[in-house]
């Protein structure tokens, strides 16, 4: 992507910010803001921000009930990011249209017209409705009151998935072959309480849920980093439960090549009127606060570089 490409990708996202939009000049699938502090190993992504409503969706289901499938405003929570060094990663595109954090071959065949062309493997995603391509939402409803053809979800795949993952690859590349290692930081947010497709239904949930993959994707000196930051905020903090990770950190996680990455969903309680799905109260504080988790993560980064001699 070029500078002038992504300067105009940065000023759509700016546009999606407060509403979802539908338009036939769709903007960048991705943007990428570079760091406006001092460089460090660090990488955050927010892969399921999107408010862009590509026109071809064609869904039944109540735009409200999509927003809520958003993890909405979790892309502004971390906008400090960058300036304590951070690569940050956005997508901008609805995930209820194609999921990001879900492996490729995770096709619901509920949801396809025809077949495949290769042999799926939908996983227990797929079985609640919400594989890499969305079928229900909220507490199950339809989205559709059609079938999708393989070339409905190829064109999803080519045009939006892909070139968020090749970004996203791009930018921890980068960070690694500068730095010989990188910190990447997959930000979600969360319902209060697990609903019929959560995998936790009816439990009340902590302020924030870290996921590594019971400890496959990060060194563990990182996790803790996170927890305590947080903690020490007056959050309270579970790990791995009922959300331990999915493809992002799994897909680009190798702490024996350098990359460590950790999955944060932060409780939208803390944030956001969940009738209205607009900025509660808590919004800015919680904003500051993340700002100093950005912090101490640039700060242990920037200490695993150097104790690497980079």
């Amino acid at each position: 992507m070029t500078e002038e490409q992504n300067a105009q990708s940065i000023k759509d996202h700016q546009t999606l910010a407060d509403k979802p939009m539908k338009r036939s000049d769709p903007p960048s699938p991705v943007s990428v803001t570079e760091p406006r502090g001092k460089p460090v190993p660090m990488v955050f992504d927010a892969p399921h921000s999107g408010r862009h409503y590509p026109e071809d969706f064609d869904h039944v289901a109540g735009i409200e009930l999509l927003m809520g499938g958003e993890d909405r405003f979790v892309d502004e929570l971390f906008a400090d990011a960058p300036d304590h060094g951070a690569t940050y990663v956005v997508a901008n595109f609805a995930r209820t249209y194609i999921d990001p954090n879900r492996r490729l071959s995770d096709i619901d065949m509920i949801l396809l017209d025809g077949d495949w062309h290769e042999p799926p493997e939908p996983t227990i995603m797929s079985e609640r409705g919400v594989g890499l391509v969305f079928r229900l939402i909220g507490n199950g409803t339809s989205i559709y009151d059609r079938r999708l053809s393989a070339a409905d979800i190829t064109n999803r795949i080519e045009n939006y998935w892909r070139p968020y993952h090749e970004c996203l690859g791009a930018m921890i590349d980068r960070t690694v072959a500068r730095f010989g290692v990188c910190y990447h930081v997959d930000c979600h947010s969360m319902m209060p309480v697990g609903n019929e497709l959560a995998p936790d239904p009816g439990r009340d949930r902590a302020d924030f849920v870290l996921g590594d993959l019971d400890g496959a994707t990060c060194e563990p000196g990182f996790t803790r980093l996170v927890a305590q930051t947080l903690e020490g905020l007056g959050y309270s903090v579970v790990v791995n439960d009922p959300y331990k990770g999915a493809l992002i950190v799994e897909r680009y996680g190798a702490p024996d090549k350098g990359v460590h990455s950790l999955q944060i969903e932060i409780n939208r309680k803390l944030y956001m009127d969940l009738e209205t799905l607009e900025r509660s109260d808590g919004f800015e504080r919680l904003r500051a606060d993340l700002a100093t988790l950005a912090a101490a993560v640039a700060n242990y980064s920037a200490a695993s570089a150097s104790s690497m001699g980079t």
